[in-house]
């Protein structure tokens, strides 16, 4: 009995190391090498320890920058992104997360077993932000224990084949082939994006065949580029809210403009780490995952990250991005008018989820596809975490939310289901 409650309230109830657990099993089971189960173990742990330093970052440069915010315009900003969200949630909801994570796995592989829809999501990390999302907001409406892991399995699960299987007859036309599926929690947008395209575009028209300014490609380097927009709001912000204001706000008196550039880097940095901590975890997850399912579901079509499409239109990829914030922006604006909550438009989404939708747009809709398709995901990314902060209990108050529009419509509609 001893030995049963040090298990449940000291191992288990450690989220890194039920991760750990997590990918030990799979590596075991697929018969590896002690010395590469236990690498791959320790590994898994720190990689999810090196996920809650980066959060600390991120905490911190958001924290001084909402109170700003605040002070310049009256009214709360947000910046949605998914590795803040997460780590900020992880330290209230981890074991719960880790959990339905590992049973989501499980219900991913006997759906694809047992049914036409033969998709294995393996964007690992984004399987990690949805469990934590729906762990969040069953918890805020009083769900727990067995209940809630099993409620919150389920959702996932489906959630992993469902979302791939919307979007595939379009992915099948950016790749040329049907090898491949789409494993990003943006599916409702690049399915919005596609199907933009192909009603107000010409695909006759590729963005492929415009000339990129080499002055341009630097904002591929994702960090660079989230220090670089960043600069450019927390200038704003500072600007409005006034020096000296700035000043007496920020916790060690810093000038204005060295407040600003500290602080973007600042967040950069904290999502830089996060990413890694997110990558180490993933790594040694995913191929366990892989592992084992290879072996029960034949024919099965891997899931996986936005990354994939970007081959097949490089361009497309960076006229993408830059529509889509432009659209946060001017949503931003929007909603400023409206006296809602403000969600600051995150680099991170934008240029993922807004390079893919400009890839889909352009599959079906050329250049102009692109731009439309992109724009209208810029809109969709900005106005759905409104809507999902209030299922999202205190962690909504985090200055942060979930970025992306699958992420939103889980999350709105189960939360309105659960109350």
């Amino acid at each position: 009995m001893e030995f049963f409650r040090f298990l449940m309230s000291d191992v288990l109830s450690e989220p890194s190391i039920l991760v750990g657990l997590i990918a030990l099993i799979g590596l075991v089971a697929q018969k590896k090498p002690a010395t590469e189960v236990i690498k791959g173990t320790v590994k898994t742990v720190m990689g999810f320890l090196i996920l809650g330093a980066g959060a600390g970052l991120i905490v911190s440069s958001l924290g001084d920058f909402a109170a700003i915010f605040h002070h310049a315009f009256g009214i709360p900003g947000v910046v949605p992104n998914n590795e803040a969200i997460v780590a900020v949630a992880q330290k209230s909801f981890g074991t719960e997360m880790a959990m339905i994570m590992f049973f989501a796995m499980v219900i991913n592989i006997a759906i694809a077993r047992f049914t036409p829809w033969k998709y294995i999501f393996l964007t690992g990390h984004h399987t990690l932000f949805m469990s934590m999302m729906v762990a969040v907001i069953l918890a805020t409406a009083g769900m727990k224990g067995a209940t809630l892991i099993a409620v919150g399995s389920l959702v996932v699960g489906v959630s992993m084949v469902f979302f791939p299987a919307i979007i595939h007859p379009y992915m099948k036309k950016v790749t040329g082939s049907d090898d491949v599926a789409f494993g990003h929690f943006s599916a409702i947008s690049q399915l919005l994006s596609a199907w933009i395209g192909s009603k107000f575009g010409n695909k006759e028209k590729s963005t492929e065949d415009m000339e990129v300014p080499k002055s341009l490609l630097f904002l591929r380097d994702t960090p660079v580029a989230i220090a670089f927009t960043m600069f450019f709001i927390f200038i704003f912000t500072c600007l409005v809210a006034g020096p000296s204001t700035v000043k007496e706000m920020n916790a060690g008196g810093k000038n204005w403009f060295m407040f600003s550039l500290m602080q973007s880097i600042t967040f950069a940095a904290g999502v830089y780490i996060v990413l890694q901590g997110v990558r180490m975890v993933i790594a040694e997850i995913v191929p366990a995952f892989k592992g084992i399912s290879d072996k029960l579901v034949p024919n099965a079509k891997p899931a996986l990250d936005c990354p994939v499409v970007f081959p097949y239109a490089p361009n497309a990829v960076l006229v993408g991005f830059l529509s889509s914030f432009v659209a946060g922006v001017l949503g931003m604006f929007l909603l400023y008018a409206l006296n809602m909550t403000v969600i600051i438009p995150g680099v991170v989404p934008h240029f993922f989820v807004g390079a893919a939708a400009g890839v889909f747009g352009n599959a079906t809709g050329g250049r102009r596809g692109a731009i439309l398709g992109a724009f209208t995901n810029g809109l969709l990314i900005t106005f759905i975490p409104v809507f999902l902060l209030p299922v999202l209990g205190s962690i909504g108050l985090a200055n942060t939310t979930f970025s992306d529009s699958d992420f939103g419509a889980v999350g709105i509609l189960l939360g309105l289901i659960v109350r």
